[in-house]
C-alpha cells in the first residue's frame, strides 16, 4: 500500500512542480524530469525515516504522501484554471481586433529571423569587423571584444531589416576564436561569414568604406552597394590612427560617424569627450539610420551620455 502510494504521489508531484518557482511553467521534458528527480528524492528520504521509526513509520509516510498530493492536485487545478482563462482572454481580444498579429511561437520567429539574415546576405547591406589587430590584445581586452561581438549579432538579429555580417582576419585558432566559443552560446552556428581572409582581399577596393572616428568625411547615407569596415578594437587597445593608417595604406575609403554634424559637447566634470565606440554601438547607430534614416534619433541609439555628447536640439 505505502508503495503504491509513493508511487502515486510521485507522479502527481512532478506534474505539479512545473508550476512551482524555478520550474518553469510548460518546462517540457527537461523540466519535468528534474521536478520528478527532486521528488523522489524527497519522498525516499522520509521513507527511510520511516522505516527509522517503525511505530509510527507507516502511518507518517501515508499521510504525509497523501497531504503533498491533494496540495498538489490543488496547485496543479489553479494553474489549468488560469491557463484556460488566459487563453479564452486572447480570443476574446483577437475577436474585438482582427487586424492585429497574432503571438507567434518560438519556431515560427526563429525561421522567420533566419530567413530575413540569409536574404541579407545576397541582397542587404555588408558589414565587415575587421579582426586582424587582435594579436597583442589581453585576455582582458579580447574578452570584452568578444562581448561586442555577441551584442552586434543579437542586434542584427533583431533588425527588421539587416546586415550580413563578416568578421576578418578571425582565425578559427586564435585565442578570440575561443574567447567566442566561451562566452557566447550558439557562435558556432551565427548566421554569418568567418574568415582568414583580409577584407582587403575579399572584396574590391572601390566597394569599401572604413568607418574610422579620423576620417575627415562623415558618412552621409548608407549604399548597398557598399561594404563598411570597423576595426575589431576595444577602448583599451586602441591606439591612435590605427584603422585610419590601414585604410590609407591600402588605399581604402574613409568615413566617419556624423556625430560632429548632429551632435555638440556637453561639459561635464571630467571634461571628457570622445568619438570612439564599440564596435556594437556604432552598428547600432547603423542599423537604426538604415531603418529609420533619421541620424540623430540613429545617433541617440549609439551614442552613450558618457561619451561626452548630446544632440544638438536636446541644447536648452
Amino acid at each position: 500500500m505505502d508503495c503504491k502510494l509513493e508511487e502515486s504521489g510521485q507522479r502527481t508531484d512532478s506534474q505539479a512542480l512545473q508550476g512551482q518557482e524555478g520550474f518553469p511553467e510548460d518546462g517540457g521534458e527537461d523540466g519535468l524530469s528534474e521536478g520528478f528527480r527532486l521528488l523522489q528524492m524527497e519522498v525516499e528520504y522520509e521513507h527511510q525515516e520511516g522505516e527509522a521509526s517503525p511505530a509510527h513509520g507507516e502511518v507518517w509516510s501515508s499521510k504525509n504522501v497523501q497531504r503533498k498530493q491533494r496540495h498538489w492536485e490543488r496547485i496543479i487545478s489553479s494553474k489549468k484554471s488560469k491557463r484556460k482563462q488566459e487563453k479564452e482572454r486572447r480570443k476574446a481580444k483577437h475577436a474585438e481586433h482582427p487586424g492585429t498579429s497574432p503571438q507567434h511561437s518560438k519556431r515560427f520567429l526563429k525561421a522567420l529571423t533566419k530567413e530575413r539574415l540569409l536574404e541579407a546576405k545576397h541582397s542587404g547591406p555588408r558589414l565587415c569587423v575587421d579582426l586582424s589587430m587582435t594579436h597583442h590584445m589581453s585576455k582582458k581586452e579580447l574578452s570584452r571584444l568578444a562581448g561586442q561581438i555577441r551584442r552586434l549579432y543579437g542586434s542584427n538579429r533583431k533588425a527588421s531589416r539587416p546586415f550580413w555580417i563578416c568578421l576578418t582576419g578571425f582565425s578559427t585558432d586564435s585565442p578570440l576564436y575561443e574567447e567566442c566559443l566561451r562566452m557566447n552560446d550558439g557562435f558556432s552556428a551565427y548566421l554569418l561569414d568567418v574568415t582568414e581572409e583580409d577584407c582587403v582581399s575579399l572584396f574590391p577596393l572601390d566597394t569599401l568604406v572604413y568607418l574610422t572616428p579620423d576620417s575627415e568625411h562623415p558618412l552621409e547615407d548608407i549604399d548597398l552597394n557598399t561594404v563598411y569596415i570597423i576595426g575589431g578594437l576595444v577602448d583599451e587597445s586602441i591606439q591612435k590612427k590605427v584603422t585610419f593608417q590601414k585604410a590609407r595604406e591600402y588605399s581604402i575609403k574613409t568615413a566617419r560617424l556624423p556625430i560632429q554634424e548632429y551632435m555638440v559637447r556637453r561639459q561635464n566634470e571630467k571634461n571628457y569627450h570622445s568619438e570612439i565606440l564599440a564596435i556594437n554601438q556604432v552598428f547600432d547607430i547603423l542599423s537604426t539610420y538604415f531603418e529609420t534614416h533619421n541620424w540623430p534619433e540613429a545617433l541617440k541609439k549609439g551614442v552613450s551620455p558618457g561619451k561626452g555628447y548630446i544632440l544638438r536640439n536636446s541644447v536648452e
